[in-house]
């Protein structure tokens, strides 16, 4: 059987993670893949086991890096 491959683009924030500074934010997608869970449960996760995101904008909410660095290390991010 043939393994299911996603023809998605990868996002360049999610690439180059490593490299962005901790001051800097990444939206939704970049998020889910992080933590490999559906935006639904991104947004269900957050300020729970997930940092909570910043509304940057009226209509941009985004994660700050070094928050998602520290919930990937299972560090308290707050």
């Amino acid at each position: 059987m043939k393994p299911c491959l996603s023809s998605a683009p990868v996002p360049d924030a999610l690439r180059n993670f490593d490299s962005l500074p901790d001051a800097g934010f990444v939206r939704l997608p970049v998020v889910a893949a992080l933590f490999a869970c559906s935006p639904a449960t991104v947004w269900r996760r957050a300020g729970k086991s997930l940092p909570a995101p910043r509304k940057l904008s009226e209509k941009v909410t985004a994660w700050r890096v070094g928050d998602l660095r520290k919930a990937l290390r299972g560090e308290a991010w707050q």
